[in-house]
């Protein structure tokens, strides 16, 4: 598989990720690192901000600050179009799955 069509499916799955935490409760960028680290993957802030603002600028994520020991902290959490789309890409997502995996241990 070629690095740019592995970096494109990661993308995506972190999305996914994000998308999923962000409807089940706010969530900040240090925290999603840590979150996605236990999931293996290694991202940077300079890969992840973006991320989370480009899925802000499309509307899939609202943004809130809160002060923290004295320091501002932007959360994110899901909007009902982020939850929408999260709701839709799961159906393609277990029809994904069932196709390669489930068939696979058919074979």
């Amino acid at each position: 598989m070629s690095d740019y069509i592995r970096k494109r499916l990661f993308q995506g799955f972190i999305c996914l990720h994000i998308l999923h935490h962000a409807v089940e409760e706010s969530v900040y960028g240090s925290a999603m690192i840590e979150e996605l680290s236990r999931h293996g993957y290694k991202l940077s802030p300079g890969t992840l901000y973006p991320i989370l603002h480009s899925l802000e600028k499309e509307g899939f994520l609202e943004s809130f600050q809160e002060n923290v020991s004295g320091k501002i902290r932007k959360y994110y959490r899901a909007t009902q179009k982020g939850l929408d789309e999260l709701q839709n890409v799961k159906k393609y997502l277990k029809e994904l799955v069932n196709e390669i995996v489930v068939d696979e241990k058919n074979e």
